[in-house]
């Protein structure tokens, strides 16, 4: 586990596998995503860096029902009721009610499929966890001065992205990446690619200052013109 300090009140957590994200209000904290199961030690710990008991977590936001961003849901959830927050067209899947879609794969997109099915991840099963909110879009959730739900399809049905307009930080989900030998880029493996496209598009739009992607180096700093320059 690596905690890395993005803004005064922002950590990326670098977890086994994919990201998470602290958002901190006081002696409160906002969980965004939770990593593969069994990433609940990672989390405790780093939010224990941050001087804080786990139970500090008082909230977590589910951008999208994949195994690498619900797949410790439940265990947080257990340590002291947290709220769990996720998409009305994911939320069966967070809960064990019925398996995740199935992307469609690309030509360029396989090569980097395969690396994660070596690595096991779609072979991974979510720990059923209790949705307590389920959104549709439009929501403002109680952090971060005011933090609005944005539906955001395409990558799965029921993909979000949260945007706090007080501070331009962007919770992106895995519709935008950002890797090294990439940059900034649409997001890969979706249901969707026209649609995802679209909300990729709709993101970057909000001209956004920081934006926290699913996989990737997060942009701190001109994250929206980073965004619109892969448009062309």
């Amino acid at each position: 586990m690596e905690i890395t300090e993005l803004l005064p009140r922002l950590h990326q957590i670098d977890l086994e596998f994919g990201q998470a994200y602290l958002w901190r209000d006081g002696d409160e904290l906002t969980l965004v995503d939770t990593g593969i199961p069994g990433s609940g030690p990672a989390i405790a710990a780093a939010v224990e860096s941050l001087g804080l008991p786990r139970s500090a977590i008082r909230r977590i936001v589910i951008t999208h029902g994949h195994e690498d961003h619900a797949g410790s849901a439940a265990e947080i959830r257990a340590w002291d009721g947290a709220t769990v927050y996720a998409h009305a067209a994911d939320a069966p899947v967070v809960r064990g009610e019925r398996p995740r879609a199935e992307p469609v794969i690309t030509d360029f997109e396989r090569p980097y499929w395969e690396r994660v099915t070596e690595l096991g991840i779609t072979a991974m099963t979510i720990p059923p966890s209790s949705v307590d909110v389920e959104l549709t879009g439009g929501e403002d959730l109680p952090f971060g001065d005011g933090a609005r739900v944005l539906p955001i399809p395409g990558h799965t049905p029921g993909s979000i992205a949260v945007h706090l307009t007080e501070h331009n930080v962007l919770f992106a989900g895995d519709t935008v990446a950002c890797l090294p030998e990439t940059g900034v880029i649409p997001g890969a493996f979706n249901v969707d690619g026209d649609a995802m496209l679209a909300s990729y598009r709709m993101l970057a739009d909000l001209d956004p200052d920081t934006v926290c992607v699913g996989h990737g180096t997060s942009v701190v700093g001109g994250a929206g013109a980073a965004m619109r320059a892969v448009l062309g």
